[in-house]
């Protein structure tokens, strides 16, 4: 595609942002696919009454069944399959059998599958029952706020026009937006560069080039932004205990825009999912 392009098997961090040929594009799309049909498989079974560890042995059975292996498990020491944060978790919640989902709950389920050395990094958000309108509206924005990053990502933008947009429309709804995480690099190494921030100023940052692999996975707060790491070492969650949500996908920069490799097949792209 460009000048610039590397070769799709020099892998590992380096500090570099890596431009893939066609040969990432294919392996992206097919790992992005697994992830999201995971997701997908997940739509019935997020009702009250199960338990997180049940969801994260659904995905590491949808996982297999596609010849895929899940990336978190035995990453730095992290033990399950997927992360299932629960309404005031920000991210990177620890699966457990004694987590149940209640009627009214939101959940985020973040799954990377690995297929044949490609990772396919997104997450989703789930309403458990009867969800309260509050709780929906910031599942709804915070769905918004992606896509509208999204938008942004095409060639001869630059990386901060991602985070303005999505910041702009968090505002709007006087949410905070979550700044202690952010999106990725992504493709054959789980987490590489650019880093994806997502609350930026417009026309700061790298210029999107195609061939870039990233994440877009804003986190917003009901109120303030800030988090805090709980004990386990994972678990982040708002520091004022309000709801947090979270969406992700995974894109690649083409000539004229950019391909979002983890949407869903059967169009659960946003809850409610029927």
């Amino acid at each position: 595609m460009t000048d610039l392009m590397i070769d799709d098997a020099v892998i590992g961090r380096h500090g570099a942002i890596k431009l893939h040929g066609p040969a990432g594009f294919a392996g992206m799309r097919a790992a992005g696919r697994v992830a999201a049909e995971i997701l997908d498989a997940l739509v019935p079974h997020i009702v009250p009454g199960v338990t997180t560890q049940e969801i994260d042995d659904i995905v590491f059975a949808e996982g297999k069944a596609r010849g895929a292996i899940p990336a978190t498990l035995n990453y730095r020491g992290y033990t399950k399959s997927c992360c299932t944060s629960i309404n005031h978790v920000v991210c990177h919640g620890i699966p457990a059998s004694d987590r149940v989902l209640r009627d009214g709950d939101i959940v985020n389920v973040d799954v990377t599958p690995i297929v044949d050395g490609w990772h396919g990094d997104s997450s989703r958000m789930y309403l458990v029952g009867d969800v309260p309108l509050k709780a929906r509206k910031l599942v709804d924005v915070t769905w918004e706020c992606m896509m509208l990053g999204i938008e942004q990502a095409r060639p001869g933008n630059r990386l901060g026009d991602i985070g303005a947009a999505i910041q702009a429309h968090a505002r709007k709804h006087r949410y905070g937006v979550v700044r202690d995480f952010c999106g990725h690099g992504v493709g054959r190494v789980f987490h590489d560069a650019p880093e994806i921030v997502h609350a930026a100023a417009p026309g700061t940052g790298p210029e999107l080039r195609p061939g870039m692999f990233f994440t877009i996975e804003p986190m917003i707060n009901i109120g303030r932004p800030d988090c805090k790491i709980l004990e386990d070492g994972w678990t982040a969650v708002t520091r004022d205990r309000s709801l947090s949500a979270q969406f992700e996908h995974s894109i690649g920069i083409t000539e004229d825009g950019c391909e979002i490799f983890t949407l869903s097949p059967k169009g659960f792209d946003k809850p409610p999912y029927s």
